[in-house]
């Protein structure tokens, strides 16, 4: 009976508290990033490998040189020591979603680049999973030369576009 006979202001009260641990939830989440994007950034340092805060995501753009030989899923030695790197932190970091997308340029058939793009997010993934990350923290998509982030007429963007890139977020 109590609940159904409260004042405006004890309502609005709840409301205030409601709202204060809301804050309270979202600026954790905002320093736990905080906290693993200067680890990251630490780790990248020096690798090729971009960090770039959108929001409470942490985008790790992985360039193809330091990745992957052109036309392969195969991981470059140099990429797997970066991904070393990732793992350590994810590992620490656990509260956070992992959603690895491969890219290619757009020279060759679509059906070719999907396939390709899908294999390289999958051979990232399986490095993170091999260092210990949980696979159930993973996702994986190829999505050929969609979203390009330099133009496919040099050969300077074409370079630019095959990557993978690694978005972390937090567990919801």
């Amino acid at each position: 009976m109590g609940a159904l006979s409260s004042s405006k202001h004890d309502r609005g009260k709840g409301a205030l508290i409601g709202a204060a641990a809301g804050a309270a939830l979202g600026g954790g989440i905002g320093y736990y990033m905080d906290v693993q994007e200067a680890k990251l950034r630490e780790k990248m340092q020096g690798t090729g490998v971009s960090v770039t805060r959108n929001g409470d995501n942490i985008v790790l753009n992985m360039p193809n040189n330091v990745t992957f030989d052109s036309s392969s899923a195969n991981l470059k030695p140099a990429g797997a020591n970066t991904l070393t790197g990732v793992a350590m932190v994810l590992k620490e970091y656990e509260k956070t979603a992992v959603n690895v997308v491969g890219y290619t340029d757009s020279t060759g058939s679509q059906d070719l680049n999907m396939r390709l793009s899908q294999q390289r997010a999958e051979s990232v993934a399986s490095a993170l999973i091999t260092q210990g990350v949980a696979a159930n923290r993973i996702r994986t998509t190829g999505m050929g030369p969609a979203n390009p982030i330099a133009s496919n007429s040099t050969a300077e963007g074409k370079a630019q576009n095959r990557r993978v890139e690694i978005t972390l977020s937090p567990l919801q």
